[in-house]
């Protein structure tokens, strides 16, 4: 009867625990949906980080709402990308009240980082006679141009780091030695999840590039500068963007430019973004022969959650094979 009595008192001691522990898990803000969606999977069991930038917002244009802010102020831990991708956070970062762990995954040991790139058919830069060059020439010199280091309003390197999985991968453990700093009791649950998706971001990246090898050899053009590490990860051939920065609309002058290399180049598909304005595609292709389609590098029209990063990635990589396989 004692013994019986003892296990009584013992599972409502055991469930309360548990429920004791899950009201405990820290309060976690993240910048922007990749990065939400890598903090998401890692604190599965645990808890559900905060996004500041959701919808169909740009980390380019966004303005910190109230909300955000308070939520900044609650947060234990923070996760961003840097400023050169979420410049609107740099300020308040700096003067943030309280004491909490704020991580930069830009500087994560083990990221690739391509400088921004300049020249050719990426922006107006004197680098020869760029028009006459052959499509081979326009990607080699895209990837030339990857290498090289040139300065950009934005800082030394592209900040779309979460676009080759490899890189996510360098994120994902850099947000577990976080969390497992800033939270220790749920320490085995973040190591665990973490190797799980490790495992994952392996087996998306062979995926990737299985989905997009028939049509890598197929020059196109994209909105803006955005896909670098895509490009670079899976040997794709970028031609060009409409414009380098979103946050600056192209003149006339740059869409008849781009309209010209889409001809020149032989580049079959023109690739548009949720975001901004599609019409841009529009004159950039007409009297061509080139197709249109839409990359959404940033999960402007996913829900965020554990999942949308290889939702995001699947999605770039079909969207740039049915377009091109099609052109």
């Amino acid at each position: 009867m004692k013994l019986a009595m003892g296990l009584t008192l013992a599972i409502p001691a055991f469930l309360f625990a548990g429920s004791l522990q899950a009201a405990e898990a820290p309060v976690v803000v993240t910048s922007i949906k990749p990065i939400h969606s890598l903090v998401s999977a890692i604190m599965q069991g645990v808890g559900k980080p905060e996004l500041i930038v959701d919808g169909a917002a740009s980390p380019h244009t966004y303005n910190l709402k109230p909300s955000n802010a308070r939520a900044l102020q609650a947060a234990k831990v923070i996760f961003w990308v840097g400023p050169g991708l979420e410049a609107f956070l740099e300020k308040p970062l700096e003067s943030l009240g309280s004491d909490a762990i704020v991580a930069r995954l830009d500087n994560a040991p083990g990221l690739v980082k391509l400088p921004f790139r300049e020249g050719g058919a990426f922006e107006a830069h004197d680098d020869g006679d760029q028009d006459s060059a052959s499509a081979d020439e326009h990607a080699e010199a895209g990837h030339d141009h990857a290498e090289a280091d040139h300065d950009h309003d934005h800082g030394a390197f592209d900040t779309h780091l979460w676009l080759d999985p490899v890189n996510a991968k360098a994120m994902a453990t850099e947000i577990t030695t976080t969390l497992v700093a800033a939270d220790p009791a749920n320490a085995l649950t973040y190591e665990a999840n973490a190797k799980e998706l490790d495992d994952k971001l392996d087996a998306l990246d062979k995926e990737i590039a299985a989905t997009v090898s028939p049509v890598k050899d197929k020059p196109f053009i994209v909105f803006h500068d955005a896909y670098q590490y895509f490009e670079h990860r899976y040997h794709i051939r970028v031609a060009g963007s409409i414009t380098v920065s979103p946050e600056t609309i192209p003149g006339a002058e740059r869409v008849s430019e781009i309209h010209k290399k889409v001809g020149d180049l032989g580049a079959t598909c023109v690739f548009a973004e949720p975001q901004f304005e599609p019409r841009l595609v529009d004159v950039v292709i007409e009297g061509t022969r080139a197709k249109s389609g839409v990359l959404d590098p940033e999960a402007a029209t996913l829900p965020a959650g554990p999942d949308l990063y290889f939702t995001l990635m699947r999605g770039i990589a079909d969207s740039m094979k049915n377009c091109l396989a099609s052109a």
